[in-house]
């Protein structure tokens, strides 16, 4: 329970605990007690911003999130294959969501994407149907090792159909379970799972 709580808080970043509950469609008083266990030895806190309350980790918290997934991963071998070939596919989720956010002018190259120009988004819309399509055997490379990398790929493919059926926001609000918001915390799973950081990939 431990494991999988503090990983849902970590992936989430801030979330109370309903939010935290649902990630891993744990009990939500069995994860209650277990945030307040967490915050009892220091690996959790709980905070208001904003007129919102939820939980995050202590760097402390995140150290023992990592020592937990080593220890139930075992061997990385096969996660890390597996994230060896994401980053490529990270790389062009990064560039799709570059442009659909940005469409450069003859006179501004980091021109705002009004989103006026129903070919440019189509295009960025194609290379994310593009990348559903692969995410599809990572995500089942994944699971087949850990199960709780579980569902990445509906969740992409669902915020991918509420995109295209014309509700763009989908595309990469971080307030919804967005394409962006969902390759993201994928992105966050892998890293924590080999206990690597963004930096290690520049």
């Amino acid at each position: 329970m431990m494991l999988l709580v503090l990983h849902a808080v970590r992936l989430l970043g801030f979330a109370d605990t309903p939010i935290v509950a649902r990630r891993f469609n744990l009990p939500p008083q069995a994860v209650e007690d277990t945030l307040e266990d967490a915050e009892a030895r220091g690996w959790t806190t709980r905070s208001t911003f904003a007129g919102t309350s939820g939980w995050s980790l202590t760097e402390a918290g995140r150290a023992e999130n990592e020592r937990l997934l080593a220890a139930e991963l075992g061997n990385p071998d096969a996660v890390q294959e597996v994230y060896a070939d994401f980053l490529p596919l990270n790389a062009l989720l990064q560039q799709a969501c570059t442009d659909w956010q940005l469409r450069p002018s003859p006179t501004d190259p980091l021109a705002a994407n009004d989103h006026t120009d129903p070919a440019w988004d189509a295009g960025v819309l194609h290379e994310l149907k593009v990348l559903d399509t692969a995410l599809a055997p990572i995500t089942a490379r994944l699971t087949s090792v850990l199960p709780r990398f579980r569902g990445y790929d509906t969740r992409f493919s669902t915020a991918l159909a509420r995109a295209t059926a014309g509700d763009t926001s989908w595309v990469d609000r971080s307030d919804v379970d967005s394409c962006h918001r969902v390759w993201f915390e994928l992105h966050e799973d892998l890293l924590a799972t080999l206990k690597l950081h963004r930096s290690n990939e520049l």
